[in-house]
């Protein structure tokens, strides 16, 4: 299927994601970590990867691998443990991983928030607080100002909807609210909260790229006049909404993509509900459906911004699937380059295995696998497939610029 892969500009971004409770360790001081104590049927991130110690190694195998960047997050709880007190100790470890990256060549596309909150943060009611976007953006600010020669993309905040939908709606998530109310209240405060970081971004780094990382899930109707209608609306809501109440407040779009899901209505609240019969799935029951990811970024295409695959990836234990998972969803990417979508670049969720939040460890999504006994490290047969696919495009010392032509 190699010969179908064409159209990669020679600076297209190539590389996988990590954020930084699901990978580092011993992140005690955020809500998660708290959530995860607290309830006893969920697993405890505890050292995790240990990614915080071996984050060199870690990117070794990422440059071993041909990778050319690597999307990262802050851990906010480190950096801010008190309110309005910043550790010298974190920042400077921070530092020290973001100079690693640029000591191999690799491009950074670093996030500012996913998913967690400081304890302090999040007692002052997180995101329903409406000074949160104030607290936010003091971070950000502090985030820019030590980082900034280090890093080449932001990313403000990762998956608004889905951090809103778990925490505030269906409370599967800290801080476990169940109330729309509440979880509309979030989301505004999620939107300013992005307006106002872009904003500082931008005051301190007039040339910045900045941008989210929005979750997006295909939706097709199952069958009648009323599931089709029902689908626009998911579409709108889940995939567009955010966009369109952050208007001109976007220098790119960070699509992360991994399953489609048909609409079917109901006499019941909520009046609809998601559902997949196909057996085409990953270890999570996710639909595998490239032609899902195709389709979007032609929607994608009118907003006229660059766009960057910000995660797409396969919880597959055993790799029999991930090679051709790979394969499949970057030749979509392959065919809308051909329909002139503007896709500046791949990011594999995920480097290694890792902690998949209220899943825990069971499901593997690293192109690396991780013994968590052991922490050691093995690269998948996948991670070679990903390799193969980024030497057919890479160019050799090739000199990187970000632009948006």
């Amino acid at each position: 299927m190699l010969e179908k892969l064409k159209n990669f500009p020679s600076n297209f971004l190539w590389g996988a994601a990590t954020s930084a409770h699901q990978v580092e360790g011993n992140n005690r001081n955020n809500d998660w970590w708290e959530w995860e104590q607290t309830h006893k049927n969920l697993e405890s991130s505890g050292e995790a990867c240990n990614h915080y110690n071996l984050f060199r190694e870690d990117f070794d195998l990422a440059k071993s691998l041909g990778h050319n960047t690597h999307r990262l997050s802050l851990e906010w709880s480190r950096i801010e443990p008190e309110e309005g007190k910043f550790s010298e100790k974190e920042i400077n470890h921070y530092i020290a991983v973001l100079k690693a990256l640029r000591e191999r060549d690799l491009r950074v596309m670093l996030t500012l928030h996913h998913f967690t909150l400081p304890l302090w943060f999040s007692q002052k009611g997180g995101f329903l607080n409406r000074k949160s976007r104030y607290y936010f953006t003091r971070f950000v600010e502090t985030a820019v100002k030590r980082f900034s020669d280090y890093v080449d993309l932001w990313i403000t905040i990762n998956e608004p909807n889905v951090y809103a939908g778990f925490g505030y709606l269906q409370g599967k998530w800290p801080p476990g609210e169940k109330s729309f109310h509440k979880f509309k209240r979030a989301l505004k405060n999620l939107v300013k909260s992005h307006k106002k970081a872009y904003l500082k971004i931008h005051a301190l780094l007039p040339e910045a790229q900045v941008g989210i990382a929005k979750n997006f899930i295909y939706f097709e109707p199952a069958k009648s006049f009323f599931d089709k209608i029902a689908c626009r609306l998911a579409d709108k809501f889940w995939n567009h909404l955010f966009y369109k109440k952050t208007k001109g407040y976007h220098d790119f779009l960070g699509v992360n993509y991994y399953y489609r899901d048909f609409i079917r209505t109901t006499l019941h609240r909520p009046f609809y509900q998601t559902e997949n019969e196909s057996q085409n799935v990953s270890d999570l029951g996710w639909e595998i459906y490239p032609e899902g990811l195709y389709q979007t970024l032609l929607k994608l295409k009118k907003y006229n911004l660059p766009i960057y695959i910000t995660e797409n990836g396969i919880a597959d234990k055993q790799d029999s699937l991930r090679p051709r998972f790979i394969t499949q969803h970057i030749e979509a990417i392959s065919r809308a380059l051909a329909q002139n979508v503007p896709v500046h670049g791949y990011f594999h969720w995920s480097l290694l295995d890792n902690f998949e939040w209220a899943y825990g460890f069971a499901p593997r999504f690293g192109l690396v696998d991780i013994d968590y006994k052991t922490q050691k490290r093995t690269p998948r047969e996948s991670a070679y497939r990903y390799k193969e696919i980024i030497e057919k495009f890479q160019i050799t010392n090739y000199k990187f610029q970000i632009n948006s032509e």
